[in-house]
């Protein structure tokens, strides 16, 4: 899994609905397993409650960083 760049957070953290900061703080931490960030992710998710919106936008950073 390759690290994403800023552009293409910054894209991802700024849409509609999205919580800005959950975005880029997850995006710039995770590691090197895909499978570990999508459990982080439905971790994350419940503990802070975060919107569908958000959660999409992360999923879709991870994918983006798995190809």
């Amino acid at each position: 899994m390759r690290k994403l760049t800023t552009k293409e957070i910054e894209k991802l953290a700024s849409r509609e609905g999205v919580k800005r900061m959950a975005v880029e703080n997850f995006l710039m931490s995770m590691g090197d397993n895909p499978m570990e960030a999508y459990g982080n992710l439905s971790l994350d998710t419940g503990l802070y409650g975060w919107n569908s919106k958000t959660a999409n936008a992360i999923r879709t950073g991870i994918n983006l960083a798995s190809k």
